[in-house]
């Protein structure tokens, strides 16, 4: 089956870089690339034209929002409030349990993956969260989402999440870490399990990874089993790491070092190691100690910084700066990490705060952050078959429309699809040469079902919060709307 593509702008790639095509066509036989350029003369059994569209390889999210996004309910929370967002220890100590159910958890990955499609995103590296856990995720939920990732076509890197810590917050407000060790261990067991059940399901769409949960939820026992295992199963290593403050200043009370550096004396970075975010290093700006050149063994060892530069935006946070760390030869993928799952976001937002912080547009363009969730990405996975538009490639491509009147006029059409558009604008998503999303629709999905699941779901999860609650607030307190809700004025 040898399928012709054809649009207004095509990013084609010279061996080297991206480059911009007028006028032009991709044609992939069945999964493959065959052309990229322009009159194609040879025989084809399907045209698709997508008429005044820029075609483009598909984003690769390496920190993709698995499940229904809690963050909402926390983005606006005070210094103060944050904490009563988290576990309260007499929570932990009386019998935490599952707030969702086996069945509920299942959905989840249905509904977050869909988002993705819709949203460009050809390959995801999905994290979820735990606040509403019991623990960490289990192999069932896993599972369900490798089948969810499957039927629907996306490309995937899974593996359930495992800690043997999380952090707890006293009666006096007091935050620390509450330590099940055994829990981790078999967490890893699990993780491991699961990788070697699933690893080239699909017909190689879900492909296995490890994913340990922050790295002060981690002993050094688990960050050892971690490194040791992605060696023996040749799959990559997801940890967040430098993120915050309280997890920054843990490690380096706990260690004398910094959380890159324990991480590089444990021989636990390197080029199958990504590291979401990464900005909380020696130096950084919120940093109160922590000496060395955090930057440095980042890239002596190849490891991949994954910016997420919308979620630590919307916590006033920044990578200081994504220049810096491009400079200094880091590779650097992106990761959406919240909803929405929007690449034309993060992409505007990575590039406004490197633009802030340098007073320069150098190394912080569109054009770099576009570099990054696609070459970016395929260079932590190790697949120079993904992220780019040229023979021998999958067919992983997406259609960005550049109709709309809310686009305006057009000089460059990367600066202006960055600059103008978002993911609302994809109109066309092919992964692996099968067309998984066209006109805003994805093929046997009632996207308008889902909708109505997914806010049951969240409305479900917020009233979770209530019960983990240190000070155990009524609702409107904990979680306030933005304006007083009145039944009349």
């Amino acid at each position: 089956m040898i399928t012709k593509l054809n649009g207004r702008y095509v990013i084609g790639f010279d061996g080297n870089d991206h480059v911009i095509l007028e006028n032009a066509e991709v044609v992939y036989e069945n999964d493959t690339i065959i052309y990229v350029g322009k009159n194609y003369t040879g025989a084809v059994n399907e045209v698709i034209d997508a008429g005044n569209a820029l075609i483009s390889p598909g984003f690769i999210d390496l920190n993709a929002l698995g499940d229904i996004d809690h963050d909402i309910l926390h983005l606006e929370a005070s210094t103060n409030r944050q904490k009563n967002l988290l576990w309260s220890e007499r929570y932990v100590e009386k019998g935490h349990h599952e707030v969702m159910t086996a069945e509920e958890e299942a959905f989840k990955s249905l509904y977050a993956y869909s988002q993705l499609i819709l949203h460009g995103i050809t390959t995801a590296m999905p994290i979820t969260s735990v606040f509403y856990k019991k623990w960490a995720e289990t192999y069932e939920e896993l599972a369900a989402a490798a089948n969810h990732a499957g039927k629907l076509g996306l490309r995937i890197y899974l593996g359930p999440s495992y800690q043997s810590g999380i952090r707890v917050v006293e009666p006096d407000g007091t935050i620390k870490l509450y330590w099940d060790e055994e829990a981790g261990r078999s967490g890893l067991e699990r993780a491991v399990k699961f990788v070697e059940e699933f690893d080239g399901a699909y017909d190689g769409l879900v492909k296995g990874m490890l994913a340990p949960e922050r790295i002060e939820c981690q002993t050094e026992e688990s960050l050892k089993q971690t490194k040791y295992y992605s060696d023996k199963l040749d799959v990559p290593i997801k940890l967040h790491a430098a993120q915050g403050s309280f997890e920054y200043h843990t490690i380096v009370e706990k260690h004398g070092m910094t959380p890159i550096r324990y991480l590089y004396d444990l021989g636990f970075l390197g080029p199958k190691t990504g590291i979401p975010h990464a900005h909380f290093i020696a130096g950084y700006s919120e940093a109160k100690t922590g000496e060395g050149d955090d930057i440095a063994l980042l890239k002596e060892t190849n490891t991949t910084v994954i910016h997420c530069p919308l979620i630590i935006g919307r916590h006033a946070s920044a990578l200081e700066s994504f220049a810096k760390y491009k400079r200094a030869g880091i590779n650097l993928a992106l990761g959406t990490d919240t909803f929405p799952p929007d690449m034309f976001q993060n992409i505007r937002t990575g590039s406004m705060f490197s633009r802030i912080i340098e007073k320069d547009v150098e190394d912080s363009t569109y054009a770099d952050l576009f570099r990054s969730v696609t070459l970016g990405g395929a260079n932590f996975l190790g697949r120079d078959d993904l992220g780019r538009l040229s023979v021998g490639a999958k067919a992983d491509i997406i259609a960005i429309d550049l109709d709309g009147f809310h686009m305006g006029v057009i000089d460059d059409p990367i600066r202006t699809m960055i600059a103008s558009g978002s993911g609302r604008d994809v109109k066309l998503s092919i992964i692996n040469g099968k067309v998984v999303m066209k006109d805003r629709k994805i093929p046997n999905l009632d996207l308008e079902e889902i909708k109505i699941k997914g806010q049951k779901y969240f409305n479900k999860m917020r009233k979770g919060y209530l019960e983990r609650d240190y000070k155990q607030l009524p609702e409107n307190e904990l979680l306030p709307p933005s304006f007083k809700i009145v039944d009349s004025i």
